[in-house]
């Protein structure tokens, strides 16, 4: 059996709420500036995430209070100098982060491949994501 790669890591992103995202983005963008190669797998209602707008869409888990919640966190993000959500993306990608939707789930909630973002350039199963998790040393569940 080959050993995990030191500098490899995955995540399963399977929610699409804006502090769970939040979090998920910074570990992987920030894996991915100290060198380690980053899959991010996108299923079930993390899906949302990765498709066109749903960025901006996203809401907190907790304490959303109808909006006001959500509002008030981007605005203390904003004041504090934090990414953004979209930009924490695009920062993902230009890093090389490998983005993947899950097949299953754009079927079960009958998104197309036209409705994802261009930076997630990839489609696949659960197949895929466990090759990757296979030869990765950190696996992660968000």
């Amino acid at each position: 059996m080959n050993m995990p790669a030191a500098d490899s890591m995955t995540m399963v992103v399977h929610s699409g709420d804006l502090d769970k995202a939040m979090a998920a983005f910074i570990i992987g963008t920030g894996a991915a500036a100290k060198g380690t190669k980053v899959t991010m797998f996108f299923t079930f209602w993390g899906l949302n995430l990765i498709k066109k707008d749903g960025a901006r869409k996203a809401k907190l888990s907790r304490m959303h209070m109808g909006g006001l919640g959500t509002a008030m966190i981007r605005k203390l993000m904003r004041k504090n100098n934090v990414a953004p959500l979209d930009e924490l993306i695009s920062d993902a990608a230009d890093l090389g982060v490998r983005m993947i939707a899950c097949e299953m789930t754009m079927g079960l909630m009958n998104v197309s491949k036209d409705q994802l973002i261009p930076e997630a350039k990839e489609i696949g199963g659960v197949g895929t994501y466990l090759d990757a998790a296979a030869g990765a040393h950190v696996n992660l569940f968000v």
